[in-house]
Order: structure tokens, then C-alpha cells, then sequence
């Protein structure tokens, strides 16, 4: 209802939507302005972050970006480690519920790493501005030290990525559709080896190098990786 309506009976007493509107009403309206500004900064943020990395991000252009004074964006992180931690946790989230739905359902574990490893290069190599938010944690003596709340974001998402490819494992090793195996180890070494051939493509000298497409060479590496997880009793394929 407008301010200016009444309550539908028109008694005594119940008076403008403005004065009778519940507390949990305002309440959730501001809760939802609160979500919608906060969204707001973490999209400009992740653009910012993006393109120019940690050290160089301003945050009066995410402010500018989001529409907002900087003096908001302060009521929501505190420091721009704050923000960047936000932002790592946002995407972190979307991206391991996007790994899940990738190997969710039944059939065997392997067509199932085989799908993720499909959506792995696929959304890396559609998103190529991913990486360089994570670039920072391995470069910090070019970019400078960055904050520990920072480090221990980027290292939580990390271990959900790999867990998830652990569990994979796991089931395949308890089906004895692979043989026993450090589960951990091997899924370290998946990630590890698709980040490692995914990053080859942003360097004009590593792709001449490399010679073939990036995604051959990743499936050929994987293939490698997955082929040495069967009995040694399997049919060798």
C-alpha cells in the first residue's frame, strides 16, 4: 500500500500503511537494500580486483562503480583485504557448488572426473580474469605481502576445490573402480596439473612452447593421471 492508503476495514486506530507497517517489515526492507548495496560493492570489487590485482585496486573506483559513497563501502568491509576476501568467498562458493552439480548423480567415478575436468578448463578458459585474483598468492614478492585473512581465504577455497576431487577418488578406490592410492596426493596432482597447463595459455612464449592447443595437452595430461588409477588387473585401455 502507498503512505496515504488506510487499512482495508477503515476502523479507528489502524491508521497510514507508514504507521502501521510491522517492525519485521522495515526490517526486512532494510535488510534487502543492506544485500542489494553489498552485492553491488562485490561486483564492482571483483571487476576492479580483476583487472588491476590486489595492490593496484582502488577502492574509490568501486565505490564510483557500485554507486555508492566510499564511506558505505566502509559499513561493509572494513579494509580493502576485507573486500578482497569477500569477493574470493563469493565466487569460492558459486564455483564448488557449480563442481558439485558437475559430478552429481550416478555412474562411474571416472566419467565423473572426466566431466569436471571438462567444466575445469572450460570455465577457466572462458573466464581467464579468474586467475589473476589468485595469481597473488603466489607472487607476493612482486605485489607485495598480502594480508593473512586474504592467504587463508584463498587456501579454504583451494581445499574445497580438491576435497571435492578427494571424494571422487574415494568412491572410485571403494568401488574398485580404481586401486588403493593416496587419494590426496592424487587429487593435489590434478589440480595442480590443470592449473598448471590452463595457466600455460596466458604466455605467448609457453604457448609456443607448449606447440599444441591447451586443451589437448590438459586432457592428454589427465588421461595420463586417470589411466594409472585403474587395477592393475583392468583392461588396460
Amino acid at each position: 500500500m502507498s503512505h496515504g492508503d488506510t487499512g482495508s476495514s477503515g476502523s479507528p486506530g489502524v491508521g497510514t500503511a507508514a504507521e502501521g507497517r510491522s517492525p519485521e517489515a522495515g526490517g526486512h526492507s532494510r535488510a534487502s537494500k543492506r544485500a542489494e548495496s553489498r552485492r553491488r560493492i562485490l561486483d564492482s570489487a571483483r571487476e576492479v580486483f580483476f583487472r588491476d590485482g590486489f595492490m593496484a585496486a582502488n577502492l574509490d573506483e568501486v565505490a564510483e562503480r557500485a554507486g555508492v559513497a566510499k564511506g558505505t563501502l566502509y559499513r561493509y568491509f572494513d579494509n580493502k583485504a576485507d573486500l578482497y576476501v569477500g569477493v574470493l568467498a563469493d565466487n569460492g562458493a558459486a564455483f564448488t557448488q557449480r563442481m558439485r552439480e558437475t559430478v552429481a548423480g550416478e555412474g562411474p567415478v571416472l566419467a565423473k572426473l572426466e566431466r569436471l575436468a571438462r567444466f575445469y578448463l572450460d570455465h577457466w578458459l572462458s573466464h581467464p580474469q579468474y586467475f589473476k585474483i589468485f595469481w597473488a598468492l603466489d607472487n607476493q614478492r612482486v605485489i607485495g605481502t598480502l594480508p593473512p585473512a586474504v592467504i587463508d581465504e584463498v587456501a579454504r577455497l583451494w581445499e574445497a576445490c580438491v576435497s571435492i576431487v578427494d571424494e571422487l577418488l574415494r568412491e572410485g578406490v571403494a568401488t574398485g573402480e580404481f586401486r588403493g592410492c593416496d587419494t590426496w596426493g592424487i587429487a593435489n596432482m590434478l589440480w595442480t596439473t590443470s592449473n598448471a597447463i590452463i595457466e600455460s595459455d596466458a604466455s605467448e612464449t609457453r604457448r609456443r612452447i607448449r606447440r599444441g592447443s591447451v586443451e589437448a595437452l590438459y586432457l592428454q595430461a589427465l588421461d595420463v593421471i586417470f589411466r594409472g588409477l585403474k587395477p592393475l588387473c583392468g583392461d588396460g585401455r
